[in-house]
């Protein structure tokens, strides 16, 4: 008969090895969702109307596009080109902020494909994807937040228990994410961009922020304040959700979905 000191023994290490079992599967699934770039969604702005082929809109919306992609090392993962001479064309990259570099670069080709064969001719557009946003347009409207081009994605399963109390603890971690993203240094490359965890009872929830870099840390807070309010509805008494836009997203998980969430 085993002693109860050996079956003690037994049982804790057995309950070591099923935490560090549980551990390597989350890294793992940070790391592969880290890799995936799905697409998510697209918006044609039909209202710019279409360039015509050999026009002088076509012609400087591929000298920008290429220009990004030749010159551009993508390090900071937020490219802005324009040509105001004439005609105006404005091409904005936002990379998410854990996807700068080669990442980036691969996005934005992805990006730049997607965006011309879903809104073909068309003047201006935008596409989103898990690791980046690219949009085109004729209108300029850098450095202004835009609460037209947004949408929001939800899990399909509901929360059980307090709902109300759900929509507090979600709203809180956006609040502390929002803070990391707005206090970094001027120069540091994921400025606007933070992710984070927060252990609520029994379970831990994901969340993380991002806005392009255009509008600043003043039009970065005002974004945020609009789309939680505004998408509310949408996720508050949902297992995870985001809401994406072109001035700002965030999104909030019961699991890890990005690498280097601080804990608070």
């Amino acid at each position: 008969m085993c002693s109860s000191l050996y079956v003690s023994k037994h049982i804790n290490l057995l309950h070591i090895l099923a935490v560090m079992a549980i551990q390597l599967l989350l890294i793992r699934s940070v790391l592969c969702l880290n890799m995936t770039n799905a697409y998510l969604h697209h918006k044609c702005y039909v209202t710019q109307g279409k360039y015509k082929p050999g026009s002088v809109y076509e012609k400087e919306l591929t000298r920008i596009t290429h220009k990004i992609s030749s010159t551009s090392d993508f390090s900071k993962g937020y490219e802005r080109n324009l040509d105001g001479e004439g005609i105006f064309v404005s091409v904005i990259l936002q990379c998410r902020g854990d996807s700068f570099g080669p990442k980036c670069r691969s996005c934005y080709d992805t990006a730049l494909s997607g965006l011309r064969r879903r809104c073909p001719k068309y003047k201006g557009g935008i596409i989103w994807y898990d690791q980046c946003l690219l949009e085109f347009s004729g209108i300029d409207t850098v450095y202004q937040n835009d609460y037209d081009n947004n949408f929001c994605m939800s899990n399909s399963n509901k929360v059980s228990g307090d709902k109300n109390l759900f929509k507090t603890r979600w709203s809180t971690l956006l609040d502390n994410v929002t803070s990391i993203a707005l206090e970094k240094e001027d120069n540091d490359p994921t400025l606007l961009y933070g992710a984070g965890q927060r252990s609520f009872g029994t379970y831990t929830l994901y969340g993380m922020v991002q806005c392009t870099k255009d509008v600043g840390k003043k039009g970065c807070k005002e974004c945020f304040s609009y789309h939680i309010v505004h998408f509310q509805d949408c996720f508050s008494d949902k297992q995870g959700g985001r809401v994406l836009g072109r001035s700002c997203n965030f999104r909030v998980e019961f699991y890890p979905f990005v690498p280097n969430s601080v804990k608070m």
